[in-house]
């Protein structure tokens, strides 16, 4: 038995039974502002994200209060972010001033996501996982919107939030993740690149709903207006922050 083999048989991988964060409440003018597009221009036929901004309390609960959406393109099954760090020093700047700072990402699955049987796919997992990991923030909220669509035609936009286990981040981290994914992958499973155990087997395919600890989700209602511009020429967001401070709107 090689050292990587005894190092396989310690590495273990459980459910995570209880996040890091209490609950993420989404501003529900934010929220609408992030679906609408999805759905009303999109039409969920391609794969849109941002990076959500707000607070963490000492509590663990989360509160996210707008969302940047960067220089990206989107298929049906890849969400590519094409990041401008010039831009996004600009979004830190602004959020600092006002008491924020970036708690999560926030993607959509696209509709034809709605006929496969999981939660999130092995490419999300590791893009979750990847800016999970960057952040080192231990509250960060991975969150996605998808449009559910029932028996009978109706649909519906569905919010859901997960944080990215502990073990998933260290398995990343220590690059136990095999990135190249094949067209014949199944998108339920994520590859490792050494045997894992899972229960009383070692694998090197994991369920990736091994990896997701479900967080409870609120809403809330900021006291000043966030807008955002989209040019959807590039589809590159920008973020211009109204001050519109309660009582001295019209003082």
């Amino acid at each position: 038995m090689t050292i990587d083999d005894l190092i396989a048989k310690q590495m273990r991988v459980t459910r995570q039974e209880n996040p890091h964060c209490d609950s993420v409440s989404f501003d529900r003018d934010c929220a609408n502002a992030f679906q609408h597009y999805v759905n009303e221009t999109l039409a969920f036929a391609v794969k849109r994200g941002g990076f959500m901004y707000g607070t963490v309390s000492e509590e663990g609960k989360v509160e996210v209060d707008f969302i940047y959406e960067p220089p990206q393109q989107g298929t049906e099954e890849v969400l590519m972010l094409l990041r401008d760090s010039d831009e996004e020093k600009l979004v830190e700047a602004i959020t600092a001033c006002l008491g924020m700072r970036r708690v999560g990402f926030i993607f959509t699955q696209t509709i034809m996501q709605d006929k496969k049987d999981y939660t999130l796919s092995h490419r999300e997992v590791l893009q979750a996982a990847e800016l999970h990991a960057e952040s080192e923030l231990k509250e960060w909220v991975t969150a996605v919107v998808k449009l559910e669509v029932s028996e009978d035609g109706g649909a519906d936009v569905h919010f859901e939030a997960f944080q990215m286990s502990d073990m998933c981040i260290r398995l990343f981290k220590e690059g136990w993740f095999e990135t190249e994914i094949g067209e014949d992958a199944d998108p339920k499973l994520s590859k490792m690149k050494k045997d894992v155990v899972v229960g009383t087997k070692d694998v090197k395919e994991v369920d990736n709903d091994f990896f997701l600890v479900v967080v409870k989700i609120l809403d809330h209602l900021v006291c000043y207006a966030l807008v955002f511009f989209l040019n959807f020429d590039n589809c590159i967001s920008f973020v211009v922050v109204y001050f519109l401070i309660l009582g001295f709107i019209f003082g």
